[in-house]
């Protein structure tokens, strides 16, 4: 590496340039715009809607159509896309919100996340299709960067259907773990429940989202805020779209007869740190984890398919081409004795006449 120091001419002349590529960087980038692609898994009734419309200050669901209890035993689990425009201080979001209606509403449950698995399979497919084409200058990247997975407060921990889930699906996606309606619990149960969910989440072998680890040189203030959000998993939300007056003041939250809760007050619920987290400081990690491990080891494991596939087939070939060189021999000498036996044919009649 050449160190050039510089002992002649003002600053101006000594200043090469360089130092403006982050700004060159984020001129472009923000011209281009960001992605984000958001998926929500949870039974009826948790409240997924709500929350993602309180997060993004949007109304995805005007149109939906709740179904009634007899619809809801029948019902397969599917998969709708959501996909807006965002925009704040000239920075252009596409974000996309992947919805799961029917999960865990069945009767029989048994591999209802097989569909979920299978959708974030195919997007893995369809990107590593598009980055080994021919023209990669305008790839989608529609890959899941987020599965919030709401988990019921009324039960006692996480239940079979959330172990399994959770399972099936923490190598290919990052998952962040909700209690959900925390509103109707009391502060001592939230807390209560988050060790209880905490300690089966690690008894079960079930990876969530890690948040990233700190750096020695980085100021105390932001290591405190992120063991706080270490601290807080399952984050215990609530979720409303409806402002609430309260002695002068409006705010979105829920009017009870024991009080007023407030969806964005740190003290009723975990909203604004979840909001925080998903939008203003890891959306960037979470997009890049989704890269460099889970799809990474979806593309080591195509690749590795492909090359076995490659092998097979090659042995295959040469199987095919020896068993066609023994045919050969084979037909060549039964050509071989058939001849003689002719010929011994035809002297045994030259002999008789």
């Amino acid at each position: 590496m050449l160190n050039v120091t510089r002992y002649h001419g003002d600053q101006d002349k000594e200043y090469v340039g360089f130092a403006t590529l982050p700004n060159q960087v984020h001129r472009k980038t923000v011209k281009k715009g960001f992605t984000f692609t958001l998926m929500v898994a949870g039974e009826t009734g948790l409240g997924k809607s709500t929350l993602i419309n309180s997060l993004f200050l949007t109304d995805l669901y005007r149109d939906r159509k709740v179904p009634n209890a007899e619809e809801r035993i029948g019902q397969t689990v599917d998969i709708i896309k959501h996909t807006i425009g965002i925009e704040e201080k000239g920075i252009k979001l596409r974000l996309s919100i992947i919805d799961t209606p029917g999960f865990g509403d069945a009767v029989n449950n048994t591999a209802s996340w097989k569909h979920v698995e299978d959708y974030i399979d195919q997007q893995f497919e369809q990107y590593f299709r598009d980055e080994s084409g021919l023209n990669r200058k305008n790839i989608q990247d529609n890959r899941v960067h987020c599965l919030l997975y709401f988990i019921s407060p009324f039960g006692h921990g996480l239940r079979p259907i959330d172990v399994e889930c959770m399972k099936a699906l923490h190598e290919k996606v990052n998952i962040i773990p909700l209690l959900a309606k925390a509103d109707s619990l009391t502060q001592a149960e939230v807390y209560s429940k988050k060790l209880k969910m905490r300690d089966e989440i690690k008894q079960f072998g079930i990876n969530i989202y890690q948040f990233p680890e700190c750096d020695s040189d980085e100021d105390e203030d932001f290591k405190r805020q992120e063991q706080i959000l270490k601290d807080s998993i399952p984050f215990a939300v609530i979720g409303s779209n409806i402002q609430v007056d309260s002695k002068g003041r409006k705010f979105r939250g829920r009017s009870y007869p024991w009080g007023v809760v407030e969806v964005e007050n740190p003290i009723h619920s975990d909203f604004l740190m979840l909001r925080n987290m998903l939008v203003r400081t890891h959306m960037q990690d979470l997009k890049d984890v989704t890269r460099e491990i889970h799809y990474e080891n979806y593309r080591a494991q195509c690749i590795q398919n492909m090359t076995r596939m490659m092998v097979q087939e090659r042995k295959r070939s040469n199987r095919s081409a020896t068993d066609f060189l023994l045919l050969s021999f084979q037909l060549r000498k039964m050509q071989e004795v058939l001849e003689r036996i002719q010929e011994q044919m035809q002297q045994s009649q030259t002999g008789t006449c």
